[in-house]
């Protein structure tokens, strides 16, 4: 009797940091024998095609929200809010097919909403139970809220990356929030931990700077940064985030642009920088407090949760954080050293070990 289980992990077509946290995901599961199906859409799916081996595609993308050259991220979200349900119900009919398909015992989905079934076990991963909302908007947080929540009851289990308790790193986005019962804290997720071994391609002194989020505030970002660093003393390394254009660079006075950097590579790179520049997305964290590093946090305007982000972490004397409109005339580098609580890790570890095998072994009982 064949009791290999067949997962399919789907991110949110959102940056390409909801993809990356699914690696580590993916690379604990194939440890155990499970067999994985990647369902995304093609630049996600590219990134996984450049970290994992032996795992297989779906062409399956999700909602894929672009930002306002005018309005607030919020508001232009909700501007989308029609499009948005069209996608969910599009998708959770498509995983039917899916599933059926490709015999798909388990669904995990990172902020998709749609993609529970009452068939097999379906898990949902997000670190946002409570989305910030600005001024007086703050009063329809609890509509946000109440939301989520009924979207994450219809899973089996919802799964949040970050530790229990205090100190943590998502703030009030995922704590002091009125969770529903099946909701589990499995630590931070880094695809980092692989424990890959360097290239010696960075033994020179350089700073880092790391591009994400959808257009137009992402060529907005590099702009502005390259500007403030031209003419700085030691070269920047900018990586741009595109796998899709597998590994590409090109060098223009004192910038060496990557197109994308495999993770050993990436890590070494973010280890031996003098300086670290970066939106403040929840990945970005998870993986800047993995390696013990620190950076100057550059929240995407009108984007709450990085916002919020930004503020929580430097008010903790974790990162520094200034807005992408104060870059030319506060901009400065200064590094420091990341004091976050010890053992954060090793705690991030136990308790995604503890579900996995809860997981598994659960799936196991009911073959």
């Amino acid at each position: 009797m064949n009791n290999t289980k067949n997962i399919l992990i789907c991110p949110l077509e959102w940056g390409l940091g909801h993809a990356a946290r699914m690696i580590p995901l993916a690379r604990r599961l194939m440890d155990q024998g499970c067999r994985i199906f990647i369902g995304a859409g093609e630049k996600h799916n590219a990134l996984f095609r450049a970290e994992l081996t032996g795992v297989e595609f779906i062409d399956f993308p999700g909602f894929s929200p672009s930002y306002s050259k005018h309005l607030p991220q919020y508001l232009a979200m909700l501007l989308k809010t029609p499009v948005l349900l069209f996608h969910i119900i599009k998708e959770h009919r498509m995983l039917k097919q899916i599933i059926k398909d490709h015999d798909i015992n388990i669904v995990i989905s990172d902020n998709r909403f749609g993609l529970w079934n009452n068939t097999i076990t379906t898990v949902y991963v997000t670190h946002l139970p409570r989305i910030p909302l600005p001024g007086l908007w703050k009063i329809l947080e609890w509509a946000g809220v109440a939301l989520h929540r009924w979207i994450i009851r219809k899973y089996d289990h919802c799964l949040i990356p970050d530790v229990p308790g205090t100190p943590n790193l998502s703030g009030k986005l995922s704590h002091d929030v009125n969770l529903p019962g099946n909701v589990k804290y499995i630590g931070i997720l880094s695809r980092f931990d692989s424990g890959s071994p360097g290239t010696g391609n960075f033994n020179f002194s350089h700073n880092t700077v790391i591009l994400s989020g959808p257009e137009p505030q992402r060529s907005i970002f590099k702009k502005k940064i390259t500007e403030a660093l031209k003419n700085s003393e030691i070269p920047t390394v900018i990586l741009e985030g595109r796998p899709e254009k597998k590994v590409q660079v090109e060098k223009d006075g004192n910038f060496i642009f990557y197109s994308h950097m495999p993770t050993p590579e990436m890590s070494e790179l973010i280890n031996t920088s003098d300086f670290i520049i970066t939106r403040s997305g929840y990945t970005t964290i998870m993986d800047l407090v993995y390696l013990k590093r620190s950076a100057l946090l550059i929240p995407t305007p009108g984007q709450t949760e990085q916002e919020y982000l930004a503020e929580y972490l430097s008010g903790k004397g974790w990162f520094r954080t200034i807005t992408q409109k104060e870059i030319s005339e506060k901009f400065h580098l200064s590094d420091q050293a990341l004091s976050y609580p010890a053992g954060i890790t090793e705690e991030s570890n136990f308790l995604l070990e503890n579900f996995l095998n809860e997981l598994l072994e659960k799936k196991q009982e009911e073959s």
